[in-house]
């Protein structure tokens, strides 16, 4: 017996092998031990928080604390981002979905409500479930936010779910339906629309009026083109009904996206990295879903999409959990050749709540119709920890090796470009004064910059740092190799030392005052693991790395000490808010002023 089944498992692998389909063929893997998988960035990604929950807030559209499943549209030179929104916890009601906007990705509008929390009509049951509706409102959910139409007009979607009890599911095809709504040229929303309804809810029984007595052609045309969309109508297959005779592959394949080949084949994708491939748009499939060969992806949201070099892109998280975020790169759109970081933090978890996981997660890009985006760059938008909004901008063409030395000054964004920058909203890292500057006003997170140069075993790195206090924040800066392991570390801490990291203890390397600028060289030799630290032109400083490494090839500097939780170990759910959750800090700002880099 177990003979049959191992030769039926070759069988299948080798068929497997065999197909013509989406497959990882590089042979870099992500360690969970770190929240960056021990992964290379690709060079230039810059992190950027567009939303932070603060339950203190009076404004409801931040003051809720589940917030994810974003979506991304880049529509009349802007961009737009939806996400759903839930007090507490996920499915659990009211929910409502949100939206944000920006011109240029780094400044994004506060979230504004465009799609209310719904009440249900009391008395509605579902079979199976015991209790019935009493002044119980809707739950979101979607996994189509956008779509542009053959007019050139920009329509937001969501779903209407309904959660009677704890652990009743909302995409069980027996929720409320779809609802469309205009988003306007000036900033304005048209009125809103059902789409398409689940079975047991129609024009008589909902409280918004159903698309085709709207009177608007230009919104009924771009209705019945998503209708008759099979591509659209498969991200819809989790929350229509289960015999919705619209959408072509009726099984419980979760979160689809796609892409088109240069032949013109269609690649899906769904969590768990299945994958297939249509040759007729959608409407019939050359296999079953199967998860693409050499690919780790597991209940979370993957990414793929043509990028404007001519080549394809994934993006996801390539681990069973839901960090880090990565990025992979093939020239055909089926061999992905390579894996680079794109967000490797995890920032607390402030406010405890249901199936809240850990992480970067649900990561979504813009789909083909949604508009490009000026810069030519890959844009994925996706949440933290289901907690908090965030963007990411990640350059095109993917590169993750700088093969000239560093000599950087920064007199306008644009100097940052190749700089790898995190950025919460109350930690931003920005050019400004002519410095790349990190100011930390957030006691559970940092700003970070980091550069890549050419890796070497010995090499001298200069740079110049002005702190504007010495009695809050801290920044600490290292050296760090490929899979971002720091040999030395130089911190200025709270009390205006300026302490260099030697083992389990910290020695001082002197002091600083506010608004005074300090200049570092560091020469560095791996293989004997001395550096030498010169502030000021002063007298050289003689030290041991702190940890081995073979070379070294980034500087980071962070406004906070590393962090280490969660780990591969730590329980799944978070039901406690942090202390002060609330809280600011007072805020630490660090100029950079420049930086040069040279090997020996």
């Amino acid at each position: 017996m177990r003979l049959a089944i191992t030769i039926l498992l070759i069988i299948n692998y080798s068929l497997l092998i065999g197909q013509d389909t989406v497959r990882y063929v590089g042979g870099t893997l992500s360690n969970v031990d770190y929240h960056h998988g021990q992964l290379s960035p690709a060079i230039g990604v810059h992190n950027i928080q567009t939303m932070r929950a603060n339950r203190a807030d009076k404004n409801r559209t931040t003051s809720w604390t589940y917030n994810h499943a974003t979506m991304l549209a880049y529509w009349n030179n802007t961009f737009y981002l939806e996400y759903l929104s839930d007090s507490i916890g996920e499915h659990i009601p009211p929910g409502q979905t949100l939206l944000q906007s920006s011109k240029d990705g780094y400044s994004w509008t506060d979230p504004v409500i465009i799609f209310p929390p719904y009440k249900i009509p009391d008395g509605f049951t579902k079979e199976g479930v015991k209790e019935a509706a009493k002044n119980t409102f809707a739950v979101m959910h979607q996994r189509m936010g956008f779509y542009t139409s053959k007019a050139g007009k920009l329509y937001a979607l969501a779903y209407y779910g309904i959660v009677l009890a704890p652990k009743d599911d909302p995409n069980d095809g027996n929720g409320v339906g779809r609802v469309i709504r205009e988003i306007k040229k000036d900033g304005s929303f048209g009125e809103i629309y059902f789409l398409r309804y689940n079975h047991s809810f129609n024009e008589q029984n909902t409280s918004y009026p159903f698309y085709k007595s709207s009177g608007d052609k230009d919104l009924t045309a771009a209705c019945e083109e998503i209708l008759s969309t099979p591509l659209l109508m498969m991200q819809t297959v989790e929350e229509a009904d289960r015999n919705d005779p619209l959408i072509p592959l009726q099984k419980d394949f979760k979160a689809f996206s796609y892409y088109r080949l240069k032949d013109g084949r269609v690649v899906a994708l769904w969590k768990y990295a299945l994958t297939s491939i249509s040759k007729d748009n959608g409407k019939t499939w050359q296999y079953g879903p199967t998860r693409a060969p050499g690919f780790v992806n597991a209940n979370a949201k993957i990414w793929g999409q043509k990028t404007s070099d001519g080549k394809y892109a994934t993006v996801y998280n390539p681990s069973e959990f839901r960090w880090p975020l990565a990025v992979s790169v093939s020239d055909d759109g089926l061999k992905y050749k390579n894996l680079l970081l794109v967000n490797g933090e995890i920032t607390s978890l402030r406010y405890g709540g249901a199936y809240k996981s850990y992480g970067p997660q649900y990561v979504r890009g813009i789909q083909e119709m949604d508009g490009k985006p000026a810069d030519g760059n890959m844009w994925v938008s996706y949440s933290m920890n289901k907690e908090d909004i965030w963007v990411s901008k990640i350059p095109v063409p993917v590169k993750d090796k700088e093969l000239k030395p560093i000599d950087e000054k920064f007199s306008k964004a644009s100097t940052v470009n190749s700089w790898n920058l995190y950025s919460p909203v109350w930690c931003r890292a920005i050019v400004k004064d002519n410095a790349l500057t990190l100011a930390d006003s957030d006691p559970f997170d940092y700003a970070k910059a980091e550069r890549v140069f050419p890796a070497s075993k010995n090499c001298v790195v200069e740079f110049s740092v002005t702190p504007q206090q010495n009695n809050t924040g801290e920044l600490q800066i290292e050296l760090a190799d490929a899979k971002g392991t720091p040999c030395l570390r130089i911190m200025l801490d709270s009390t205006g030392s300026i302490l260099t990291k030697q083992g389990y203890r910290n020695k001082s390397l002197g002091k600083y005052n506010a608004g005074e600028m300090l200049s570092f060289k560091i020469e560095l030799n791996t293989t004997t693991r001395f550096y030498t630290v010169t502030i000021n032109g002063g007298k050289p400083n003689n030290n041991l790395c702190f940890a081995p490494v073979a070379s070294v090839e980034r500087i980071v500097f962070r406004t906070g000490a590393v962090r280490r939780f969660p780990n591969a170990d730590t329980p799944t759910d978070q039901d406690y808010d942090l202390p002060n959750a609330d809280a600011r800090d007072k805020e630490a700002v660090f100029q950079i002023h420049y930086l040069k880099t040279k090997a020996l």
